[in-house]
């Protein structure tokens, strides 16, 4: 069993991983690349996951070798469920990349990476209306302190594809 943490550059993939991971990895660059990733193993509900921490990426369109790298793990791993990790203050810009993925036919779980500062900021996010809209697991994380950590992991086994075409509809009737 695969985790894909997915997501734009710079909203705590890594320490996602590390805190699921107990950073217990090994770094490689991809076949004919430059370009580091990151493998590791958890245990989630006694099955054991491996982790991949994929270079950061803004869409499944790819603008560099780091966003091919990505997307070619993605094509690699066809049987993964993927962990988005979205900047919580700035959920919008990081939807795409997760709806794009989704359409792609993968189980996906949002991480809403760095609540703290979201709620610091006064930025409020009605996580029952996007749970209802998406379909899927949405999980505030605050990844350096490890809160939200576990209830993301037991979203791993509650992961299932998304019927593109009804979340389409949902989406469009915002």
């Amino acid at each position: 069993m695969k985790i894909l943490l997915m997501g734009h550059p710079n909203v705590g993939k890594s320490a996602v991983f590390n805190r699921l991971t107990g950073a217990n990895i090994t770094e490689s660059n991809y076949p004919g690349t430059t370009v580091d990733y990151t493998v590791g193993y958890t245990f989630i509900e006694g099955q054991e996951y491996e982790i991949i921490d994929v270079p950061g990426t803004f869409s499944t369109e790819p603008k560099d070798e780091a966003e091919q790298v990505a997307l070619d793990i993605l094509a690699d791993n066809e049987d993964a469920t993927v962990i988005s990790v979205l900047d919580a203050t700035k959920v919008e810009r990081g939807l795409y990349l997760s709806l794009e993925i989704m359409e792609k036919g993968f189980p996906v779980i949002l991480a809403l990476n760095m609540w703290d500062d979201a709620e610091k900021r006064n930025i409020h996010i009605d996580l029952t209306h996007l749970r209802e809209i998406l379909k899927v697991p949405v999980i505030p994380t605050v990844a350096i302190s490890g809160k939200g950590i576990s209830e993301l992991a037991r979203g791993v086994t509650r992961a299932e594809e998304v019927d593109v075409e009804e979340l389409k509809r949902r989406v469009e009737s915002l």
